[in-house]
């Protein structure tokens, strides 16, 4: 038998590439590696995608017409190759490139307090001169768009080096993306822990944070996989834990710390908010009245070996411009003066846990 490379090529003519205007010879998808010896024939097929789903039955049709046109004595199944463009795989962004400091702020049980505490930690750092973030963390309960007023803002993207961005919305100084501005925010959020993490993962990730001095991110209360998905996904330069001085809420907040300091999530404690420490009458500025207990927290600081931040009194204001989606930490009075003394505690705090990491360890550096 005869068998010479333009025999090959006119019977691979008869074969046609489906939903294409042409065979696989006109369309350039027979490499010019015929080899011929004696009677077995081999040669490459090429495909722009590993994943066409045409590969398999192309193969077969040559096959079938090189037996078919030329003689069923050839050998040729099994010798067709399939070859796709090599293409270099993107190089992984960095997690926050642009971020120094990375704090979260957690609690150990709801309703304590955490999320104003977030948004007004945020609000006095940006007060004081720092360019700050603001993630809402917490997935089943965001409400910083309510609290800094956003609600009804709309999430755009654009493109950063060839990567479409997600453009977090700013305002009072801070930049701040949360869930919260993707779903209906009158309908629950019945996700799955793997759902819910990868929302997270894209706020982090795929969003143009820029540079900023200090990212906040107000994580849910309690302990879940979101915070394991957290302390993977970024290297968290500390944790800022609020509860209440009630019993309860600081038997929660123990387990909070106890988690952070476990083998497996290792992030350091900052220090200790007790929000709620007492309330003091409009009419009676020099009272007093310890609702939830006295001094828990700065027992709970001491016993833990963790530093006592700061504490914030019940004050109606501060519900009421968290209502009205404008953080108390904007305004000068003895309210706003407890948050830019946290932000300033938090400062120190971050300032002292940096300058204990050995140089070569340093991940988020204030300059």
């Amino acid at each position: 038998m005869d068998l010479y490379p333009k025999l090959i090529l006119d019977a691979l003519a008869t074969v046609r590439y489906p939903g294409k205007d042409g065979n696989i010879v006109s369309l350039g998808m027979v490499e010019d590696d015929i080899r011929i010896d004696g009677n077995r024939v081999s040669f490459s097929l090429i495909f722009q995608r590993a994943t066409d789903p045409h590969i398999k039955s192309i193969v077969r049709a040559a096959e079938t017409a090189i037996l078919t046109y030329i003689s069923p004595d050839v050998d040729i199944r099994g010798n067709i190759s399939v070859k796709t463009p090599h293409v270099e795989p993107k190089a992984e962004r960095p997690v926050l490139p642009g971020v120094k400091n990375i704090i979260g702020v957690s609690s150990g049980k709801g309703g304590v307090g955490k999320s104003t505490v977030a948004a007004n930690l945020a609000v006095a750092l940006a007060r004081e001169g720092y360019s700050v973030g603001l993630l809402d963390a917490d997935i089943f309960g965001p409400s910083q768009p309510k609290m800094f007023g956003v609600e009804d803002s709309q999430i755009y993207a654009h493109e950063v080096d060839g990567h479409n961005m997600l453009i977090p919305v700013e305002r009072y100084g801070v930049k701040m993306l949360s869930i919260g501005f993707v779903v209906d925010r009158n309908s629950a959020v019945l996700w799955r822990g793997g759902m819910a993490s990868n929302a997270l993962r894209q706020l982090i990730n795929d969003a143009d944070w820029g540079e900023l001095d200090y990212f906040i991110i107000d994580m849910p209360p309690g302990t879940s996989d979101i915070h394991l998905t957290l302390v993977q996904t970024l290297a968290i330069t500390g944790v800022v834990i609020v509860s209440t001085p009630q019993q309860v809420a600081l038997a929660d907040a123990r387990k909070g710390i106890a988690m952070f300091r476990t083998k497996e999530i290792n992030v350091p404690i900052l220090g200790l908010v007790e929000n709620m420490a007492w309330f003091t009458p409009a009419a009676h500025p020099d009272e007093q009245y310890f609702i939830f207990g006295r001094e828990g927290c700065s027992r709970l600081a001491e016993e833990l070996d963790v530093p006592m931040l700061a504490q914030i009194p019940i004050v109606e204001s501060i519900c009421q411009t968290s209502d009205d989606g404008a953080p108390i930490a904007l305004s000068d009075t003895l309210s706003s003066a407890a948050f830019i003394h946290l932000a300033r505690e938090v400062v120190d705090a971050t300032d002292r846990r940096n300058d204990e990491l050995p140089p070569t360890t340093i991940v988020n550096v204030k300059k």
